[in-house]
């Protein structure tokens, strides 16, 4: 089991920026992938980026070039940078990690904090 906790939320202006974090109750170096989710009303949960245990990183297409991941195992930590922000980022944002069972894909824990509100707005 694992205790995520995101931080960093609030209401920013169109075109401003927004770090948010993620802590994690326990190391971090086993999971093998964590990422960024984020959520409006009425919509499914979309992922936004992901970054696995090797450092390899994916973004959403309506992110790319404006956000950034990043994971910090010494100090079981998960950011996401926000940069150029638009009202249509306006969400709840979950941090997630997930464990797979040793060489395989299939998942043994998935977890999530729960969410922080990012409003875009002028």
């Amino acid at each position: 089991q694992v205790q995520l906790v995101e931080s960093g939320g609030g209401l920013v202006q169109p075109g401003g920026s927004l770090r948010l974090s993620c802590a994690a109750s326990r190391s971090i170096f086993s999971i093998n992938a964590m990422g960024w989710y984020r959520q409006t009303p009425g919509k499914l949960r979309e992922v936004v980026a992901a970054v696995t245990s090797g450092g390899s990183t994916n973004y959403a297409d309506s992110v790319k070039g404006r956000f950034t991941i990043s994971r910090d195992n010494a100090k079981n930590t998960m950011n996401l940078q926000m940069n150029s922000l638009k009202p249509e980022d306006t969400a709840v944002y979950y941090c997630n990690a997930k464990e797979y069972y040793t060489g395989t894909s299939v998942v043994r824990g998935d977890y999530w904090g729960q969410g922080t509100q990012v409003t875009v707005s002028s």
